[in-house]
């Protein structure tokens, strides 16, 4: 053989070898707890699988660092005692480098303040508690989700901008209901000093009766309706506001009420003319970026991609580009890496903003509306509210922390 064949050889030999050696060290370990029992699956699934996406391209890519990206699942049934117990697990014994999860805002916090005792970076991926990032907010942990305080911001931006004057509040007895409610009336009356608000209803998580509430809000005769309900009771009011012909009388307002996970599992019954918002529609905005991840999506899952898959994906995306940037993997320069990175997403590029570790989302704001290609409602008329209209700016942040 040729001296300069077998020097050739030996070149791509060594290549072949050093990835191979690369790909037996230690991988990258995401420890991921979230609720994979019960209704919250409508969400968490899907947080699972847009991260799974994310990481099987870096993985087929031989990863970030010539490193393999690896997850472990822990379910921790909506309690947060277990899902802290698992976090211990998983950093102890486990050894992960990453933290994420979850959609119980009470587990959230919990794993969070252990984050920060163990210097472990936590990605929290559905919990809507602005707390967070806010006044419990530190330097390892990060919130991939829109939080209570940016949902109502960002409705009582598009709200302020209808001509309803007269307002109800009505929504679930418990810490989200009254975040999101207060979130978006706080916000209001400052934007519009006009508005009134007529009254309040509380009911208990997981109500199916609305008839009483319906009656006493139909006679006090309001303009509008913020109804500040979560999980399973965003399709029980709405269902409950079609059936009573609240929805044909008087318009309202429900966070995610045209997200996916709300409008597919009532089809066509679903009622029109509700207004919503949300961080991700898999048919908006109408970029060649969104459609890529959709078809991709629906290619891997067969489904159409909920607003978690986004959630998931983001984080996937950051873990491998922040250990990337870091150069090793080491927690403290991962996050040093990753606060302040700026990334490409299917809604656009997303800032992981340095001052609180909020990402910052674009909202977006429309009403539910058939249309002929689907067999379930979208939204119509959207609005698209970026962060800066709507997220607390970084000193109010700091106050918050004080």
């Amino acid at each position: 053989m040729k001296k300069e064949t077998i020097i050739g050889m030996g070149v791509v030999l060594l290549g072949f070898l050093a990835v191979s050696f690369s790909f037996g060290a230690e991988p990258i370990k995401v420890g991921i707890i979230d609720t994979y029992t019960g209704p919250a699956t409508a969400y968490t699934f899907d947080v699972l699988d847009g991260f799974k996406m994310a990481v099987n391209k870096v993985n087929a890519m031989e990863g970030g660092l010539g490193k393999k990206i690896e997850f472990l699942t822990r379910d921790e049934k909506f309690k947060p005692d277990i899902g802290l117990a698992m976090a211990k697990e998983l950093v102890l014994r486990e050894n992960v480098d990453i933290l994420m999860g979850t959609i119980n805002s009470a587990t959230a916090l919990a794993v969070s303040d252990f984050a920060k005792k163990e210097k472990t970076p936590f990605f929290v991926t559905f919990s809507k508690s602005d707390k967070i990032t806010g006044e419990q907010g530190h330097r390892y942990v990060f919130q991939i989700t829109e939080n209570t305080l940016m949902a109502g911001r960002a409705a009582a931006f598009a709200l302020a901008k209808k001509p309803f004057v007269k307002y109800w509040i009505a929504g679930d007895d418990y810490e989200y209901g009254h975040a999101i409610a207060d979130g978006v009336w706080n916000q209001l009356k400052k934007l519009k000093p006009v508005v009134q608000l007529l009254g309040k209803s509380w009911w208990k998580v997981g109500e199916t009766d609305f008839t009483p509430y319906i009656t006493a809000i139909l006679a006090a005769k309001p303009d509008f309706i913020i109804v500040a309900t979560g999980g399973s009771g965003m399709v029980n009011f709405q269902k409950a506001a079609k059936a009573t012909g609240l929805a044909q009388k008087v318009p309202f307002y429900q966070h995610t009420a045209i997200e996916l996970s709300t409008l597919e599992p009532q089809g066509l019954d679903a009622p029109e003319g509700v207004y919503g918002t949300a961080n991700y529609l898999f048919y908006y905005p109408d970029t060649p970026e969104n459609k890529a991840f959709v078809q991709e999506f629906r290619n891997t899952y067969n489904r159409y991609p909920k607003i978690g898959a986004l959630y998931g994906y983001v984080t996937g995306v950051l873990v491998e580009k922040g250990f990337a940037k870091a150069g090793k993997v080491d927690k403290e320069k991962f996050i040093n890496a990753v606060q302040g990175m700026v990334i490409d997403s299917p809604v656009g590029k997303l800032e992981l903003r340095a001052c609180d570790h909020q990402l910052m989302l674009p909202m977006f704001f429309g009403v539910t509306k058939k249309v002929p290609q689907y067999p379930f409602l979208i939204a119509s008329d959207i609005v698209t509210i970026p962060p800066k209209d709507y997220m607390p700016a970084c000193e109010e942040i700091k106050t918050l922390r004080k």
